[in-house]
């Protein structure tokens, strides 16, 4: 993976953990997260997702837990895609 990628990579991830944190401390964020993950998103960053990229919230309960792999090492990612991952807004191509 390139440097570029890895940096944006961390980027997303980092979004996602914020997004993960408020999520566990307020009810009403999480809801709106599940039920409008783009509202949420520019609710806490400011960013409009644009319309090629899909976000999907799942909530994990007792017995299902759902894990989301980085994107692999031999992906290519063309420019649109990694100024999406570099603003947070996917972590896949």
């Amino acid at each position: 993976m390139s440097a570029l990628v890895q940096s944006v990579v961390q980027t997303s991830n980092e979004m996602q953990h914020q997004l993960i944190a408020r999520a566990t401390e307020d009810a009403e964020f999480r809801a709106q997260l599940v039920a409008d993950p783009n509202n949420a998103i520019k609710q806490e960053f400011g960013i409009d997702v644009p319309d090629y990229i899909k976000i999907q919230v799942h909530e994990s309960d007792g017995s299902v837990l759902h894990l989301a792999l980085p994107i692999g090492p031999n992906v290519e990612l063309d420019e649109e895609r990694l100024e999406a991952i570099a603003a947070g807004l996917c972590c896949c191509g």
